[in-house]
């Protein structure tokens, strides 16, 4: 049974707020690990059992597999034979028994997260057919186990990660070059662990849900070939150095034969955005809305998003008799040209606010399902048709904040920003917008 009430409170301006973040609440627990990882169990081998993961949902998801298997032992009378390491964004963690949990930074990788890397090729290593290793994957997991390719340097990385996320490329660009310069990620994981059966369970966070773009599918079969990561930088006009060049160019994997030996292994996705908009199309539906759900899969400009949304969001309310819920997922990029703070989801919500300059009855709420936009500390912002009204009166121009990339402080000064701290989960974009009818 979710939160919200039978009959949706829409008579003031803090209950319209309190539904909507009640509605994000119930989408991100639709998704949370605590839920998803009894059904997907894997069989226990006749041999060794290993864990090995990484993205901001490693750790729920570490601690849920423990309590599953606790369970399962419990019922069977086996021994409890887990082991293994997980890495997860800086306080994501969570209490475990058997798993080893790591903490490193996200978006920028550091020492700790090539650490962590080592850590999971050690723990593979040596490992026969009667074993089997158990991937927990979500969204994050490139930046946190980031293992550079011979030749590379972290410091290599660090640059060229940056650049990647400056320049508004899609993730599952940004994923192909990552694969393309790592000793870890484009299924080399799952290549250290066979003869070993890989299990791969995952939190998808990339947009078309396809597993080997989930935090850069460290064991999972990899289509893509060096060339297509240099058409990617050279298509964002991104330089670099000549040693990056030339591994590049000298690394002509061929997919069909690099993927032969993947045969035994499987692979399981546990949530996706889908299943968190469709608890919150129940949920509103339950208290009465027509409820339209636009795609989980939305990319592009987060701004212009926000642009074309608001001005559908006007457009519809001239049209609707009783409330309408628009819903959509997937992850926009912010291609960065200020020096200002914030994230794809409040950009996209300044684009939204800007267009709809203050239109009375309509709500908007966008937030990234793991609390963290961007790298700030707020996972989004919602917005009401007073916070017009108040940014004039405090002189804010949304124009001026779009211009430097600084939506995070013009919602910090409306006091609208949206603050839940790490949720341990993570399939990425969630934005709901609210459409009253028009009381004229």
């Amino acid at each position: 049974m979710n939160s919200l009430v039978r009959l949706a409170p829409f008579t003031s301006e803090e209950a319209t707020r309190q539904w909507l973040n009640q509605l994000a609440e119930t989408a991100i627990a639709a998704v949370h690990p605590d839920s998803l990882l009894t059904a997907q169990l894997p069989e226990k081998p006749p041999g060794r059992t290993v864990v090995v993961g990484a993205g901001k949902a490693a750790a729920a998801m570490a601690r849920a597999l423990e309590l599953a298997w606790e369970k399962r032992a419990r019922e069977s009378g086996e021994e409890i034979d887990l082991t293994g390491v997980v890495v997860t964004r800086y306080q994501h963690g969570a209490a475990c028994r058997y798993i080893d949990v790591l903490e490193a930074s996200h978006p920028m990788p550091d020492a700790l997260g090539e650490q962590a890397a080592k850590r999971m090729l050690d723990e593979v290593k040596g490992l026969g057919e009667d074993d089997q290793v158990i991937a927990l994957i979500s969204g994050g997991g490139s930046a946190l186990m980031t293992l550079p390719a011979d030749g590379i340097s972290l410091a290599d990385k660090q640059a060229l990660n940056k650049a990647l996320l400056r320049c508004g490329a899609p993730i599952r660009e940004i994923n192909t070059v990552r694969r393309h310069l790592s000793a870890i990620k484009g299924g080399r994981l799952a290549t250290a662990a066979h003869p070993a059966q890989v299990v791969t369970l995952l939190i998808s966070d990339v947009p078309g849900d396809v597993p080997s773009l989930i935090a850069s599918g460290p064991t999972l079969p990899d289509n893509t070939t060096s060339l297509d990561a240099l058409a990617i930088l050279n298509r964002h006009e991104i330089e670099v150095p000549e040693h990056v060049q030339r591994h590049l160019m000298a690394d002509h994997r061929a997919p069909q034969t690099w993927n032969q030996g993947f045969a035994r292994d499987k692979s399981t996705i546990l949530a996706r955005a889908r299943d968190a908009l469709k608890a919150a199309q129940l949920s509103a539906e339950e208290s009465g809305l027509e409820v339209r759900v636009l795609g989980d899969d939305l990319e592009g400009e987060a701004r212009d998003l926000g642009i074309a949304q608001g001005r559908m969001a006007c457009k519809l309310q001239s049209e609707i008799t009783r409330p309408l819920l628009v819903l959509s997922g997937g992850e926009t990029s912010v291609t960065v040209r200020g020096n200002g703070r914030g994230g794809r989801n409040v950009e996209y919500l300044l684009g939204l606010f800007d267009t709809l300059k203050g239109c009375d009855g309509i709500y908007a709420i966008a937030i990234d399902t793991d609390g963290i936009d961007g790298s700030e500390d707020n996972a989004g912002a919602l917005i009401g048709p007073e916070c017009w009204q108040r940014a004039k009166a405090l002189t804010l121009s949304a124009q001026d904040y779009l211009a430097r990339n600084d939506a995070y402080s013009f919602f910090d000064a409306l006091d609208d920003l949206v603050v839940t701290g790490p949720t341990r989960t993570n399939v990425n974009d969630f934005r709901a917008i609210l459409i009253l009818p028009n009381p004229s």
